[in-house]
């Protein structure tokens, strides 16, 4: 079976929402991303069960930017997903730091990120 293990938001100020997850919940900083060239960098946090990556919103909308499973067989998970009615192919993740190998979008269109390896925690 499928496990949610990720969550990303997007925020303003990814210092001040990381801090607040720390000291409000206790999550621990499991790593950060290389710096962008915009001077942002993705923060990602961990309870121990789930990663919640802290994303730049650049300007745009702020909240849930999408969520992840870890799976066991991810061309079986891809053709299931266009089988259930995925909208559009399913897209390769950039090897630039990020876990997920495969993004897929449900019919409603949210991005959900898809990993064999799983995410640091």
């Amino acid at each position: 079976m499928a496990k949610i293990r990720h969550i990303a938001i997007k925020v303003e100020d990814q210092e001040k929402t990381a801090e607040f997850y720390k000291t409000t919940f206790g999550m621990t900083e499991a790593w950060r991303g290389p710096v962008r060239d915009d001077g942002h960098r993705a923060i990602y946090l961990t309870d121990g069960y789930i990663n919640m990556a802290v994303l730049p919103a650049r300007g745009g909308r702020e909240g849930i930017d999408h969520f992840g499973f870890q799976v066991e067989n991810m061309e079986d998970t891809v053709k299931t997903a266009q089988a259930a009615g995925a909208k559009g192919e399913a897209d390769k993740k950039p090897r630039d730091g990020r876990f997920a190998e495969m993004g897929v979008h449900d019919p409603a269109g949210q991005l959900v990120d898809v990993t064999v390896h799983g995410w640091k925690s």
